[in-house]
């Protein structure tokens, strides 16, 4: 094989594998995760703190949206550490979390609890 045809496919393979690895979606303007449910941002995490602010009792009610141990980095997406020592995907430096209200894929009924926890868009 010679060395274009190399290169080419080798970034091809790469970009696809990014591309796969992408743990959110944008549907109609906002992030989904791999369910196809609304994704949504906590005003109470620092972006980029590479911490999350709801555990406990907060992470029952609002799920984070796991990554795997093994998981990497990709474009605007980070991974944060939380306190028991899972693995969370952030956007923008922003961690990322269901709602347990939502019933389906579409449903947006976190937009706005408590006034701190927003839809996560692009």
């Amino acid at each position: 094989m010679n060395r274009r045809i190399l290169i080419t496919t080798l970034s091809l393979m790469s970009a696809t594998a990014a591309w796969a690895a992408a743990p959110a979606h944008v549907t109609n303007g906002m992030l989904t995760g791999p369910n196809g449910m609304t994704l949504y941002t906590f005003d109470k995490d620092a972006a980029g703190s590479g911490k999350s602010a709801c555990n406990g009792p907060c992470a029952a009610n609002w799920p984070p949206l796991m990554a795997a141990a093994d998981a990497m980095m990709d474009g605007d997406y980070s991974i944060i550490t939380r306190d028991d020592g899972s693995k969370q995907w952030a956007y923008k430096g922003h961690p990322l979390y269901y709602w347990i209200k939502d019933q389906k894929p579409g449903d947006q009924t976190g937009n706005g609890v408590n006034n701190v926890w927003h839809t996560a868009t692009p």
